[in-house]
């Protein structure tokens, strides 16, 4: 199964913060700023390109459920978890069962951009949180 980088993750504490740094002082790209409550999403999310990379900034809508509140309880802010696009998430789910990597299956959507994802079990992964993702419509 083919694999490359699609983004990273990170979490915030300020938005409007980060953004300004990525955006003044990395020389990025404010590509989209939307607001999910999906359950296990819970947060505002900016999307940066930075010379054809792109980061996902995750500021925590709810200090409570956000998976990203959690995350930061935890470790702090920082990187939350990077992501790989594969050819087709549904092979890349039987791969990764073959190899007796669980998913986390609650974390299994859509988001609004169409891009499927899932997060792989941290425990299967040396603690890393990692996403698969594809965009079946593109």
């Amino acid at each position: 199964m083919n694999k490359q980088l699609d983004h990273i993750g990170i979490a915030v504490r300020r938005l409007d913060e980060s953004i300004t740094f990525y955006t003044t002082i990395l020389g990025g790209k404010l590509l989209d700023r939307y607001r999910s409550e999906a359950k296990g999403v819970e947060s505002e999310i900016a999307v940066i390109d930075i010379n054809n990379s792109r980061v996902e900034l995750l500021m925590p809508t709810n200090n409570t459920t956000s998976p990203i509140a959690r995350f930061m309880k935890q470790k702090g802010k920082g990187v939350h978890h990077i992501a790989y696009r594969v050819d087709n998430l549904d092979d890349a789910l039987e791969e990764l069962q073959a190899q007796n990597i669980r998913i986390m299956k609650e974390t299994l959507r859509i988001n609004k951009h169409g891009r499927r994802l899932v997060y792989l079990n941290p425990a299967d992964t040396e603690g890393t949180i990692i996403e698969y993702c594809d965009y079946p419509e593109q």
